[in-house]
């Protein structure tokens, strides 16, 4: 697989009661119900809404140098002038348009791609290895509870 490219949102998962794992797309995760705010709370509703629309706007890029770029929507509402300030004081970072982290590493071993996580620390007295697998047999690139699919 090539995996150069953008890779977009395709779900996020949950654990259910039953302690599976759910995967709710876009629709259903951003209808899902909120039990830890108060839903009767317009202002904590909003912010959640908004919060999940980042979430499902999220973006990665592969790029053929080996870097890997995860992206977050500018959130709504926000001026061109108030992101223009914010990079500018060095608070965010840009990449197409999209806020993002310092890129990380990728590698494909074995036909999957593998990125540097940048997470240290030891299991069991052991270094931690921070490299991670990030796609499965289903060609999802899984990060955290998210799934993203190839897109363009």
């Amino acid at each position: 697989m090539n995996y150069i490219g953008k890779w977009v949102f395709h779900s996020i998962g949950e654990m259910t009661e039953d302690g599976e794992l759910r995967y709710m797309n876009a629709e259903e995760y951003i209808a899902s119900p909120m039990p830890y705010i108060d839903e009767n709370d317009a202002e904590e509703v909003a912010d959640e809404l908004a919060e999940r629309k980042k979430t499902v706007g999220m973006e990665l890029r592969v790029l053929s140098d080996g870097t890997l770029y995860m992206l977050m929507p500018i959130p709504e509402g926000v001026s061109k002038e108030e992101v223009d300030e914010a990079v500018a004081a060095g608070e965010i970072t840009l990449y197409d348009g999209m806020m993002c982290d310092s890129p990380k590493k990728w590698e494909e071993r074995d036909g999957t791609l593998w990125f540097d996580s940048g997470i240290h620390g030891e299991v069991f007295g052991e270094a931690a290895d921070p490299w991670v697998k990030a796609t499965d047999d289903d060609g999802f690139f899984n990060f955290m509870s998210f799934r993203f699919v190839k897109g363009e």
